[in-house]
């Protein structure tokens, strides 16, 4: 009997020292930073005024024509055409800027 409870508490004892060990685990290694090379995706989405921009592009302008690439025209042949399409759209300047900052981070 008494090697029976020996038995049962060296079991236990072993049983609680092998739960320890697989708590004390280390932790996975944190995500590698994001590279230098960030998408245009990653901009926009991941500043707001950005996506607002990118928002009022695709329905202001793109809704009437085909959608340019911003980096189709340098940011010297945008600002003609932005002017020009600000007053076929009816857009404000607020909206237009946004829109602006929007193709100028693409570039």
């Amino acid at each position: 009997m008494k090697k029976t409870i020996i038995l049962v508490g060296a079991v236990l004892i072993l049983a609680a020292c092998g739960a320890k060990q697989s708590k004390g685990e280390t932790p996975p290694p944190p995500p590698p930073p994001p590279s230098k090379d960030v998408s245009a995706k990653d901009l926009i989405f991941g500043d707001p005024a950005l996506a607002e921009g990118k928002q009022l592009y695709d329905n202001n302008c793109a809704k009437c024509h085909k959608w340019y690439e911003p980096k189709q025209f340098s940011k010297e042949e945008w600002k003609p055409i932005l002017v020009r399409m600000q007053k076929k759209a009816k857009l404000d300047d607020i909206k237009m800027a946004s829109i602006t900052n929007f193709i100028d981070s693409q570039l």
